[in-house]
C-alpha cells in the first residue's frame, strides 16, 4: 500500500515537471519577426509580378547636332602657303568673317609684287589687238561690198558691150548678104551684056564695061563688108572674153577680200579668246589674294589647331583647326540592335542620361527616374552605321525639362526609348528568354514628302 502511494506521489511530480518544461520552450522573437518580413516582401515581389512595366529599348551614344552646319568642321585652306601670323588661340570664340590665319605666297608665279599690273597692262594691249580686228573686219566687209557694187556695173557694162557686138555683128552679116546678093545681080547682068554684046551686038562695048566695072565694085564692097562683118565678130569675141574677165577678175578679189576677213576673224577669235583666259586669270589672282587671310566660316569656338608657329607651309585643302558653330542645334545619336530597329518609329519619347548628370534610372518607371532628360526619335538611319547597329537622332522633348547648357560635343549619353505597357512578370520572362520587345502592332511609317513633277 505504500509502494502505490510512493508511485502516485513520483508520477505526479514528474508530470508537473514535464509540464514546467513545455511551458518554458518559445519560438523566438526575432524569427517570429524574420517570417513576417519574409512574407511581406514575398507578397509585395508577388503583386510587383502584376504592375504595369513600360517595355524600352536601349543604346548608347554621343552628343551631336541636328544640322550638319552645327557639327565640329575642319577649318581648311583653299591655297597652298606659308603661316605669317595667327590672330586667335584655341578656345577662343570668333565671329563669322573674323581672321584666324595670315598666310603668304610660296608659288613664284605669283611673286611679282606689280603682278595685278602687269596683267592689266597684258588686259588693255589684248582688248586694243581685239578692237583693232574688229576695225579691220569691218573694212573687209566695207571692201567686199564695194567689190561687189563695181562687180555689178563692170558686169553690166560689159554685157552690154557684148549686146551691141551682138548686134553689130547681125547687122554687118545682113550687109554681107545684102552685098552679095548685088554681086550675084551685078554679075548676072554682066554676063547677059557680055552675052548681047558678042552674039547681036544690042548693048555697046561701054555699057558691058560699065556693068563690068559695076561687077567690081560690088565685090568690092562685098570684101570690105566682109572685113567688117570679120572685125565685128572680133570684137564680140574680145566682149566676151572681157566679160569672162572681169567675172574673174572681181571673183579673185571678192575671195581674196573674204579670205582676209576669215583671218581677221580668226585672229579677233583668237583674240577674245586669249582676253578671256587674261580675265580668267586676273580673277583668280585676285581671289587668291584674298585667300592670304583666312577667316572664320561662322560663330563658334576655336577647339583646336593642327598647325602651330611661324613660318610653317600648308598644302592646299591642308585643315589648320576645328571650329565648333555657336549654340548649334543639339541632338543625340544613339545606336540600337538592328532587331530593334522596326519596333522603333519617329516621334517615340526617349529618357536620355549624359555623362557627368548623376541619375536613378528606373527604365520601366520612367515617370519615377530621377535625373533623366526627354527626347523624341527625329531620324532613323535607313543603312547600319557600325557593328550591324542602326543610328537613331533624338531631339529635346517639347515642354519638358530642358537638356543641360553645359552639354559637350561627344559627350556620352545611355538611351531608352520607350514603348508599350506590359506586366513585370512578362517583362522578366521576355528577359529570360531574350526575346525582343513586344510588338503589338506594326509601326506606321511617315510617307516622304514627294516633289512635284519638274514640267
Amino acid at each position: 500500500m505504500l509502494n502505490i502511494s510512493k508511485q502516485k506521489i513520483h508520477d505526479k511530480v514528474h508530470a508537473q515537471f514535464e509540464l514546467h518544461s513545455l511551458n518554458t520552450l518559445h519560438t523566438p522573437r526575432s524569427a517570429i519577426v524574420l517570417k513576417r518580413w519574409l512574407t511581406a516582401i514575398g507578397l509585395v515581389l508577388f503583386i510587383v509580378l502584376f504592375v504595369p512595366w513600360q517595355q524600352n529599348i536601349n543604346g548608347k551614344g554621343d552628343i551631336t547636332a541636328l544640322t550638319p552646319a552645327d557639327r565640329p568642321q575642319n577649318i581648311q585652306n583653299i591655297i597652298a602657303g606659308r603661316i605669317e601670323k595667327w590672330l586667335v588661340k584655341e578656345g577662343d570664340f570668333v565671329e563669322k568673317g573674323d581672321t584666324l590665319l595670315v598666310i603668304s605666297e610660296i608659288k613664284d608665279d605669283y611673286f611679282d609684287a606689280n603682278l595685278n599690273l602687269r596683267l592689266q597692262e597684258q588686259l588693255n594691249a589684248k582688248k586694243a589687238a581685239i578692237e583693232s580686228y574688229k576695225i579691220k573686219t569691218q573694212a573687209l566687209d566695207n571692201q567686199i561690198g564695194a567689190l561687189r557694187q563695181n562687180q555689178v556695173f563692170s558686169l553690166q557694162k560689159a554685157r552690154n558691150k557684148v549686146k551691141q557686138s551682138q548686134a553689130k555683128v547681125v547687122s554687118d552679116s545682113t550687109d554681107v548678104i545684102a552685098e552679095q546678093v548685088q554681086v550675084t545681080i551685078a554679075q548676072t547682068r554682066y554676063d547677059r551684056g557680055e552675052d548681047q554684046y558678042k552674039n547681036s551686038g544690042i548693048i555697046s562695048l561701054t555699057e558691058l564695061e560699065s556693068r563690068k566695072l559695076k561687077v567690081q565694085e560690088t565685090r568690092a564692097k562685098l570684101v570690105s563688108v566682109q572685113n567688117k562683118w570679120l572685125v565685128s565678130k572680133q570684137e564680140l569675141i574680145n566682149a566676151r572674153i572681157e566679160l569672162s574677165a572681169i567675172e574673174a577678175e572681181y571673183a579673185e578679189k571678192i575671195s581674196k577680200a573674204e579670205s582676209d576677213k576669215s583671218s581677221a576673224l580668226s585672229s579677233l577669235a583668237t583674240g577674245e579668246y586669249e582676253l578671256a583666259q587674261l580675265q580668267n586669270k586676273v580673277a583668280n589672282v585676285n581671289f587668291r589674294q584674298g585667300q592670304y587671310i583666312v577667316r572664320a566660316p561662322q560663330d563658334g569656338y576655336v577647339v583646336k589647331t593642327f598647325k602651330a608657329g611661324i613660318g610653317e607651309t600648308i598644302k592646299e585643302g591642308e585643315s589648320i583647326c576645328t571650329l565648333q558653330p555657336y549654340m548649334p542645334d543639339m541632338a543625340v545619336e544613339l545606336y540600337v540592335k538592328a532587331m530593334d530597329v522596326p519596333l522603333i518609329q519617329e516621334g517615340r519619347e526617349v529618357r536620355l542620361q549624359f555623362e557627368g548628370w548623376p541619375a536613378l534610372v528606373f527604365s520601366g518607371w520612367p515617370s519615377t527616374s530621377v535625373g533623366t532628360f526627354g527626347g523624341t526619335v527625329k531620324v532613323i538611319d535607313r543603312v547600319d552605321s557600325k557593328d550591324g547597329q542602326y543610328r537613331i537622332l533624338v531631339v529635346p522633348k517639347a515642354k519638358d525639362e530642358p537638356w543641360p547648357k553645359q552639354l559637350r560635343m561627344g559627350s556620352g549619353v545611355v538611351g531608352w526609348v520607350m514603348l508599350d505597357n506590359v506586366p513585370v512578370w512578362y517583362e522578366i520572362w521576355r528577359q529570360l528568354n531574350a526575346f525582343p520587345a513586344n510588338l503589338k502592332s506594326e509601326p506606321e511609317e511617315k510617307e516622304p514628302a514627294k516633289k512635284e513633277a519638274k514640267k
